[in-house]
């Protein structure tokens, strides 16, 4: 369900008493850590938190793949997530023939892109890291997946997203707004980085929220869009441009599409919307439905497109997929105004210069 959909607003409104005592819970359980009568557990390797104050949609996953892109041809890199609605309990360490069902589909694609990474999961962090350790001691950096408000462990370096379209300083929390955490809570970051922006932000706009944002000395801002790349076939592999003659029924259960459905009405003519819940398991049913949409659609240049996250739960239906033109839309983050070296080299560094940092790889 789309809780920012207009007409659930003034329901979220009536919900402010819930929102109230979210809030009481979360600022005193905040206080427990900062205070040190709950404690924070730090490990000797790096250790790399990607996460957001807000519900989903601020671009997370591809922040994690943008970061293993970055160190894994000179480190043993390992993402380790919580596993949202897998089938499965407690950690789990992907392999050869898992599935989304036993990982969950964001850690399922990231096992799929990078195979030469580990990709394992489990809710409680404290736990899962030595496990992972234990079954891949040559591990030599983790990036922990939407950790921020998982406080029994602190990672080294903490990078907080916020999307430009809903400001974590213009949030409430849940359920009258998206936030599960304080705004204060942001200082915890070491890195904030605006997510989903134009492409032409100004720089009169960057100064704009930088103000807002209001940075604690010693934190870094950065500015990303989001930029698609050429799409795939999800059985076959072979890429597909999108051409504004194409008729496009999207197929998406991701919590914000927004972007998404903006890019291609910039790209396409006709693009009809199937759209499901985030983190969707497709049935066979919801399958016969998206074929029976597709065959209605009168155009003969027609393909169905999809966002990597539902691919993967989307594979099991494999052999009816292979014969069908089902593309996957891939997204990456591309940091704005020149500062995509600096953003690397604050990460680079990091690990670096960690006082247990073990070899590269040669």
């Amino acid at each position: 369900m789309n809780f920012n959909f207009p007409l659930l607003k003034p329901v979220r409104m009536l919900l402010l008493p819930i929102s109230l005592l979210a809030g009481i819970y979360i600022f005193i359980r905040n206080k427990l850590y900062d205070k040190g009568i709950l404690r924070s557990a730090r490990f000797s390797l790096p250790l790399i938190g990607v996460g957001n104050l807000a519900l989903g949609g601020t671009g997370k996953s591809p922040m994690v793949e943008y970061i293993v892109r970055l160190l894994k041809d000179q480190y043993n890199v390992a993402t380790l997530s919580r596993g949202y609605k897998r089938k499965t309990k407690g950690y789990a360490l992907a392999g050869v023939d898992t599935t989304a069902l036993e990982i969950g589909d964001e850690p399922m694609q990231f096992h799929r892109k990078f195979p030469g990474i580990s990709v394992a999961v489990g809710e409680e962090r404290i736990v899962a890291i030595p496990q992972l350790l234990h079954d891949r001691p040559d591990t030599q950096a983790i990036i922990l997946d939407d950790v921020f408000q998982h406080r029994p462990v602190q990672p080294g370096l903490n990078i907080l997203l916020t999307d430009y379209s809903n400001l974590y300083t213009r949030d409430w929390f849940m359920p009258t707004g998206d936030l599960r955490d304080e705004r204060r809570s942001a200082r915890r970051a070491d890195i904030i980085v605006v997510t989903k922006c134009p492409d032409d932000l100004s720089a009169e706009k960057k100064k704009e929220i930088l103000a807002e944002i209001n940075p604690v000395p010693g934190q870094e801002v950065y500015f990303s869009a989001i930029h698609y790349g050429e799409p795939y076939h999800i059985i076959k592999g072979n890429t597909a441009p999108l051409v504004e003659e194409t008729e496009v029924l999207l197929v998406s259960g991701i919590a914000n599409p927004r972007p998404l459905k903006q890019y291609l009405q910039e790209h396409t003519k006709t693009y009809w919307m199937m759209a499901y819940g985030d983190h969707h398991i497709f049935s066979i049913d919801d399958l016969k439905e998206i074929i029976r949409k597709f065959q209605s659609l009168t155009n003969p240049d027609k393909l169905i497109l999809t966002t990597e996250k539902d691919a993967v739960r989307l594979l099991k239906f494999g052999k009816e997929l292979s014969e069908l033109p089902v593309f996957v839309l891939p997204v990456e983050h591309r940091i704005l105004f020149g500062e995509a070296e600096q953003f690397n080299s604050r990460i680079l560094t990091f690990i670096e210069k960690f006082p247990m940092n073990h070899n590269t790889l040669s």
